[in-house]
């Protein structure tokens, strides 16, 4: 209420006709004040003399007097304002960096409180002070303070920009609109900012859903880092744990190798010394006979030499052993050590099945369910009902030929594909002499004599002959097998760029494609083959992952 007051009598302290504090105050006849410059001014350029706020008319030129008391109130009043001015100027803050400075203020740029969009000046709230007590200022446009409010203004016109063309998507002025813009879709500026406003926001909305789905995949990224943490982790505690028992066998072995050698050695020795011992027994019995001979061959007695001879039977002499026969032989090592690799093969064929095992448990965790998809099998192929059985018959169907559908060989692909990720199938071969499976990618050739490759897109193995297996490489591998698969595994890491093949009773690896690039999708490929005179009639079942 107090403000309020204080502009009432700040107006009743303005000059109408300069709209400033009155300057030297005299008053009309009818009561009015102004100026007098001002007042004389005006009569001095009008053949009439006319008060210039109630229009009463004076048929001659009044003489003006200075209002002295009123004078001396408008000279408290810019006092008053004065102080006022310094007082809020103290207060005001002094211009940031990054904050609008007051145009007017000249030295120590002072913070601007607003931006007059018709004056194009910022103020600070002490040459703001007009624009909220001068009534023909009252009327400007005054918005929160903005730099650059030249960029507001109509470079053509110079008119403020106050609508927005829909049509050029720009801010124009009044005369652009009925000028350049006359035919475009223009409106207010405020309409113009409600509807950006709402794009903005559908605009931002949609951003921050981005920037959820990102941290989202953030997390999944982190958290496939951890598993794969977890399984490497997981695999090298493995490795060292299979390593160190093969350590430990080869050592075992080694140490078995070395104490047999040993034992050998040592019999060997044992053996030597007992003849040693024998042999040295005998030699002392026949130094001593032979000290007794020379003995008797000194005597020059007749008598007592012949009877010495008798006596101590020494004409013979004492009984020994035939040595002839007798010998050590060498110890012989011939397959000590081979019979040591053997028991260290026979470990490591245990420890490598039992990995093998292992491995083909992990790999049937990514088991997925596979079916046939008809729109692709060729047109001499029999699919069961359930998508789960395919063999060649003996009639050739009427089918489209669809680009998906394989025109020259007896393929046929599954319905499922694949572009991430590990995934795991089982397929049955029981009783077949001929077979492929494995998996091909999504733009493969599929009209025409076709070369199965992975050049080509295809990655597979196939039974030929009953007992001829390859990997379709380039160039072809052929593979030695122990037994023959009834049912073989399919598994495949794309982002590894693995395929790799099992026996899956045997729980053996076939055979593995490394190293390979995948970009499109993978689809389960399989090829029963012809019937062979009806040695190969037994169908492809892709069988239930059931793990061992």
């Amino acid at each position: 209420m107090a403000a309020a007051n204080y502009l009432q009598s700040e107006d009743q302290f303005l000059c109408s006709i300069c709209l400033d504090v009155f300057t030297d105050p005299v008053s009309t006849p009818c009561g009015h004040n102004f100026c007098k410059n001002c007042i004389t001014e005006h009569w001095n350029t009008n053949d009439q003399y006319l008060c210039p706020l109630c229009k009463e008319g004076f048929t001659t030129r009044p003489d003006l007097m200075v209002n002295t008391l009123f004078s001396e109130m408008v000279a408290q009043f810019r006092q008053s304002a004065q102080q006022k001015a310094s007082s809020s100027s103290s207060e005001q803050q002094v211009s940031k960096p990054g904050e609008v400075p007051c145009d007017v203020c000249t030295g120590t740029k002072l913070k601007a409180l607003k931006s007059c969009l018709v004056c194009l000046v910022s103020y600070c709230e002490t040459h703001l002070e007009p624009h909220l007590t001068t009534s023909g200022l009252k009327r400007h446009q005054l918005i929160d303070p903005v730099e650059n409010l030249e960029g507001r203004m109509c470079t053509k016109h110079n008119k403020l920009l106050e609508l927005f063309c829909k049509t050029d998507q720009t801010c124009v002025c009044m005369l652009c609109s009925v000028l350049d813009h006359k035919t475009h879709d223009v409106v207010l500026l405020t309409e113009g900012y409600e509807g950006k406003k709402a794009g903005l926001g559908k605009t931002g909305t949609e951003i921050q859903q981005m920037i959820q789905k990102r941290r989202l995949k953030i997390q999944e990224v982190k958290h496939s880092v951890d598993l794969s943490e977890e399984d490497a982790d997981r695999e090298i505690a493995e490795g060292v744990q299979v390593f160190t028992s093969l350590k430990e066998s080869v050592e075992r072995g080694l140490n078995e190798l070395i104490n047999t050698i040993k034992e050998k050695q040592k019999t060997r020795e044992k053996q030597a010394e007992a003849f040693i011992k024998e042999l040295e027994q005998e030699i002392s019995e026949l130094m001593k006979r032979s000290t007794e001979v020379e003995q008797v061959l000194r005597s020059e007695d007749h008598l007592h030499l012949l009877q010495s001879v008798r006596s101590l039977n020494i004409q013979q002499p004492p009984p020994t052993k035939d040595w002839t026969e007798v010998s050590v032989h060498p110890s012989s090592y011939e397959g000590t050590v081979v019979k040591a690799v053997v028991q260290l093969e026979e470990t490591l064929v245990k420890q490598m099945k039992k990995l093998l095992e292992a491995e083909l448990k992990r790999v049937q965790q990514y088991a997925v369910d596979v079916t046939l998809d008809p729109d692709t099998a060729h047109h001499g192929l029999i699919l069961s009902d359930d998508g789960k059985q395919m063999n060649l018959g003996d009639v050739r169907k009427n089918l489209p030929d669809n680009p998906e559908r394989f025109s020259h060989h007896n393929f046929v692909l599954g319905k499922q594909s694949f572009s991430s990720g590990r995934f795991h199938f089982e397929v049955q071969v029981k009783g077949k002499t001929k077979w492929t499976l494995g998996v091909v990618r999504e733009s493969i050739n599929r009209k025409g004599r076709i070369t199965l490759s992975p050049q080509k897109g295809y990655w597979t193995i196939w039974l030929r002959n009953g007992n001829e297996y390859n990997a379709l490489a380039d160039p072809r591998v052929l593979l030695s097998l122990k037994s023959q698969p009834q049912k073989v595994g399919v598994f495949v890491d794309y982002e590894e760029g693995l395929v790799s093949f099992y026996d899956v009773d045997a729980a053996a690896l076939i055979y593995s494609f490394t190293g390979c690039s995948f970009t499109e999708k993978l689809f389960p490929f399989f090829h029963p083959s012809s019937n062979d005179g009806g040695k190969n009639s037994a169908p492809l079942i892709i069988s239930p992952v059931r793990v061992n």
